[in-house]
């Protein structure tokens, strides 16, 4: 019977709350995930598949800060679906995603 209560005391994690905003020119993807099938219908490991290189902002800065003091417009917004360098930015965890960093240059296109 202990074992039960022990059991029911472990909690399903819960989704973090917290907000993240980059400052400057910098924006947060969320990376699609990754092929695990080719299109020959073989199945990839996790070591063999490639970063994707697409994503969705989840996040924007306010802008690069001009010479004149003012800030330069953002091209980006939140929810567009990007493709960047899959080398580009930095990796982190936030709760349970995983995001990057990167410059709103590392981005080379939205995709519509």
């Amino acid at each position: 019977m202990a074992k039960k209560t022990t059991e029911a005391k472990k909690a399903a994690p819960t989704a973090t709350k917290i907000q993240i905003q980059p400052l400057g020119d910098r924006v947060v993807v969320e990376r699609e995930d990754a092929e695990t099938v080719t299109s020959g219908g073989i199945v990839l490991p996790d070591s063999a598949q490639d970063k994707p290189s697409r994503g969705k902002v989840v996040s924007v800065g306010n802008g690069r800060l001009l010479d004149d003091g003012t800030r330069s417009k953002m091209q980006l917004k939140k929810g567009d679906r990007v493709l960047f360098s899959s080398y580009a930015g930095e990796d982190f965890k936030l709760g349970d995603r995983e995001l990057v960093l990167m410059r709103e240059d590392d981005v080379y296109a939205v995709i519509e």
